[in-house]
């Protein structure tokens, strides 16, 4: 029992983990964005089109059936805008890490000569003497 303790104090003391967990807290609340948005923008303009009050009403009946086409077009529409709004955050954050990634390069020191020309430089040293 003792080493398994020890063993899920490893785990959870390696960074990964915490950084898992910041990420999923992250994803949580961007998707209240992102719901809110389609919520509160996105619905009602395509309601509006429609001419309803949502468009998850939006269907036709055969027979005491109701098929309810407005829920596919919802899961749909959902689908598009979470992608395609998950699409800019990871375009953003790429831009931005490839900008700290030249940062990084444009500060590190200039590379010293090769191991090929330090041989020569000895070689036409020792050839001197």
């Amino acid at each position: 029992m003792k080493n398994l303790i020890t063993e899920f104090k490893a785990f959870i003391d390696k960074g990964d983990v915490v950084t898992v967990a910041v990420g999923l807290v992250m994803a949580l609340y961007f998707k209240s964005i992102v719901d809110s948005v389609i919520t509160g923008v996105i619905d009602p303009v395509i309601a509006a089109i429609f001419g309803q009050a949502t468009y998850t009403e939006i269907g036709f009946d055969i027979g005491d059936a109701r098929l309810r086409i407005g829920l596919v077009l919802d899961a749909a529409i959902k689908f598009v805008v979470v992608g395609f709004v998950l699409f800019l955050a990871i375009k953003a954050y790429n831009a931005w890490k490839s900008d700290a990634d030249a940062d990084a390069d444009a500060s590190e020191v200039p590379a010293g000569p090769t191991e090929v020309e330090l041989l020569s430089e000895i070689r036409d040293a020792l050839r001197s003497r």
